[in-house]
């Protein structure tokens, strides 16, 4: 059965920490209450069959360190045995793991869990702060991230513990609201008659923005990746992929702003992922920031949030590793995730 919640109970070093996401995995193992994680070259998920399959060769068949725990971030709901990514065909079983590896101890987490986790785990020099006030201490903060998919999370404060606060905040409605936005929203292709935030605010939703505008132009799209239609529109070269670009930062403010309020972020609202990373100066142009404060009656409250993007390449195995070093530090609710041998 899973342990029993308990959060004063330490782990046992070395333990293997592993941020899963739709397309790459990243693992490190943390030796020791002090060093710097070891970490290992990213894992791309289509080149291995299984979960188990990948951490055997590409990271202990590598390395003579034998983790006697393991703290695992998922990108999707954690629940029961047999866990399934939202985006990606692995499939984790923390009994298999623990039979087959010889972890004494595996605790399964959110991944976006881990990324709310780096927020208090990451120095200044891994911010880049995108306008609004100071950021209050012990203030709540949301993170979220367009990727593969797009994945929200909270964080809060209390009893001198910070508490991540897991969802599902990605699959939120998202609705037009400018004569623009009426035109382009009917051809966006949607979920079963949805438009969820995640259909346009990560990468293929990136895509899915950029034909839908082409559609309503009467246009022909150019371009079939995000890397390429983020590329030419951060160049100045493409009108249509600037137009994509400018809504999808409009969009991504709007939604950061509705979460800000949402969780009250004084202490700031953070953007994570590659994406993020790579789209800053458009970040900085001021549409995002117009979108993130136009929330009236509270306009104010928004001008005074802070928003920063994460620029650590690996930030949420930073947060997983703050979490295995010290799980009194945080209030991680471990009933029902974790597996004790």
């Amino acid at each position: 059965m899973p342990y029993p919640n308990d959060p004063d109970r330490v782990l046992d070093f070395p333990i293997l920490i592993g941020d899963i996401g739709g397309t790459n995995a990243r693992f490190a193992i943390v030796v020791d209450s002090y060093a710097e994680p070891k970490e290992f070259p990213v894992v791309q998920t289509a080149d291995y069959e299984t979960l188990d399959e990948a951490i055997q060769t590409a990271i202990l068949d590598q390395t003579h360190l034998l983790p006697r725990s393991a703290v695992l971030a998922v990108a999707g709901p954690v629940d029961g045995d047999e866990i399934d990514l939202t985006n990606c065909d692995w499939v984790v079983r923390p009994r298999r793991l623990m039979e087959t590896m010889g972890f004494t101890d595996v605790v399964v987490l959110n991944d976006f869990e881990a990324q709310a986790l780096a927020v208090v785990a990451l120095g200044e020099e891994h911010l880049e702060k995108i306008g609004g006030g100071e950021a209050e201490t012990a203030g709540s903060r949301v993170v979220l991230g367009p990727g593969t998919g797009l994945g929200v999370a909270g964080l809060v404060h209390g009893s001198r513990t910070w508490i991540p606060v897991p969802g599902e905040g990605g699959h939120v409605d998202l609705g037009p609201r400018t004569p623009r936005d009426l035109e382009v929203f009917p051809h966006l292709e949607r979920i079963e008659g949805r438009v969820s935030a995640e259909q346009i605010l990560c990468g293929r939703g990136l895509v899915n923005l950029y034909r839908a505008i082409a559609a309503a132009d009467g246009a022909a799209p150019r371009f079939s990746t995000p890397a390429e239609i983020t590329a030419a529109a951060l160049e100045g070269s493409d009108k249509m992929a600037a137009e994509t670009l400018d809504l999808f930062v409009t969009y991504l403010g709007r939604l950061a702003g509705d979460l800000g309020l949402i969780f009250m972020s004084r202490g700031g609202v953070f953007l994570t992922g590659g994406i993020a990373q790579k789209i800053v100066p458009a970040l900085k142009n001021g549409r995002f920031r117009a979108a993130f404060e136009d929330k009236a009656p509270h306009n104010a409250l928004l001008s005074a949030m802070p928003v920063f993007v994460i620029t650590h390449p690996m930030a949420a195995l930073m947060g997983l590793a703050a979490y295995a070093r010290t799980p009194a530090r945080f209030g991680v609710e471990t009933s029902g995730r974790r597996w004790r041998a």
